[in-house]
């Protein structure tokens, strides 16, 4: 007899939609059938889709160091209340960084110790981390994180062209991707001195889209060179996505994510909004967020991360200038997704799961994660499509009740979140402590 059985639910897997059931046993899919004999424990789905759960590969938790922004412990459990199972965390904005082999254990310690959700690391790349990188390679990070501008963190300095060019080789060498904030540093720091970034629209003109469309040439232009694998992080528009899709078509190794708040809100809205939704890159018009959701359905855009960074109140709470500029969201992905995507632009159901799990666990060779399907982990997450909610602060299981997306109701309501097996979100609500497991790239096992 095996131990669970996900009964009636509408499942989703890469060939299409199939009301089956599912069996569990020693926290792997043991069977996907129409009807399977009766489990230790039975989940009744009837009514309800099952998606594999949600793979985000871009959080900052911020442990050690920054865990009153935010730590593992909250931040998995927002990320899990919002169908993730796994999270792959940033090097930054931990202190210290995550930039040597002595930094990953720490980090490694303090999650095992805190998430409940499974979780990857990434490792960084700066001119000072270079000759760190295949011993973190041998530690199991999903790959290295570069910024072409400054990170708003001295600790974490910039990659300039020379640093990129040798990060990327010894990437190249060990097999992992390299994941670029692409923002030119030249044209973002010129345009900050001539406009200054005390007020929205100052801020939006001192980071234009010419400033990430001129650093994703770049850093294209070094991956063909290197032979990297790259991937850029939260671009925000849909000139930014065809640039690298067209490099991609010429042979270049390159994948793509964009963020649910750039298919959510413009830049009117960072107008309105004001702190609470700064971010860099910066909301974009709508017609390039209209051309970003024309990429994300026909298959241009790879992977939806959250880019989930949120900080104290008071870092946001402040003058615009000042405030810092990241925007907390792990917990509203797959909302954001099934509202705007799935019910107002009808994306397929597969091409989501596709995005938010199939392609995070293929892109960086998580192989027992990403799909429905017999010897994987049972990692899913049952939504109720035609149900909708507004988001209040109090459903927010991050550390600080802040998000742009407070007050905005979504149809498609996660109902449990099943990490290997065991229900660990059952309607908004944590109902198992037991700990996350961390999880390293099938080619360093």
């Amino acid at each position: 007899m095996t131990d669970v059985v996900i009964r009636g639910g509408f499942v989703v897997t890469p060939g299409g939609i199939e009301r089956v059931d599912v069996a569990v046993d020693d926290q792997s899919i043991a069977a996907i059938d129409g009807e399977l004999p009766a489990g230790l424990s039975e989940i009744d789905a009837r009514g309800l889709h099952v998606l594999p759960g949600v793979i985000d590969v871009h959080v900052h938790f911020n442990e050690p160091g920054h865990e009153s922004w935010e730590g593992a412990a909250t931040g998995s459990r927002a990320l899990a209340a919002g169908g993730g199972t796994v999270f792959f965390d940033m090097p930054l904005n931990s202190i210290p960084c995550t930039v040597n082999a002595h930094e990953f254990d720490r980090k490694r310690q303090a999650l095992e110790a805190a998430s409940i959700t499974d979780f990857g690391l990434w490792g960084g790349l700066t001119p000072q981390s270079l000759d760190q990188m295949e011993e973190l390679a041998a530690r199991g990070v999903v790959g290295f994180k570069a910024f072409m501008c400054e990170s708003g963190l001295p600790e974490f300095p910039r990659a300039d062209e020379e640093t990129l060019l040798a990060g990327m080789r010894i990437a190249s060498q060990v097999g992992l991707p390299v994941a670029v904030h692409a923002e030119s540093d030249g044209m973002t720091r010129a345009l900050t001195r001539r406009h200054g970034a005390a007020t929205p629209a100052a801020f939006l003109a001192s980071r234009p889209l010419d400033a990430e469309l001129d650093a994703i040439r770049t850093v294209l232009a070094i991956a063909r060179e290197t032979g990297a694998r790259l991937h850029i992080v939260h671009v925000s528009s849909g000139s930014g996505v065809a640039l690298a899709a067209a490099a991609r078509a010429s042979g270049v190794d390159v994948s793509i994510e964009t963020c649910p708040h750039y298919l959510f809100f413009t830049a009117a809205d960072l107008e309105s909004l004001g702190t609470i939704a700064k971010c860099a890159p910066p909301l974009r018009e709508d017609l390039e967020q209209d051309a970003l959701w024309n990429a994300v359905a026909s298959g241009s855009v790879d992977i939806i991360g959250s880019d989930h960074s949120p900080a104290e109140p008071s870092m946001k709470q402040c003058a615009f200038g000042a405030a810092w500029g990241g925007i907390a969201g792990a917990q509203s992905t797959l909302p954001v997704m099934l509202d705007r995507g799935a019910h107002a632009r009808g994306v397929p159901l597969p091409r989501l799961a596709s995005l938010l799990a199939g392609n995070p666990a293929s892109r960086f060779r998580i192989q027992r994660k990403g799909a429905l399907q017999v010897g994987l982990d049972a990692d899913m997450v049952l939504v109720d499509l035609e149900a909708s909610s507004m988001l209040r602060a109090e459903d927010l299981l991050q550390r600080h009740a802040f998000s742009p997306y407070v007050g905005h109701s979504f149809q498609g309501l996660v109902r449990r979140t099943i990490r290997r097996g065991e229900t660990i979100i059952l309607d908004g609500r944590v109902v198992s402590e037991a700990r996350g497991r961390f999880v390293r790239p099938a080619l360093t096992q």
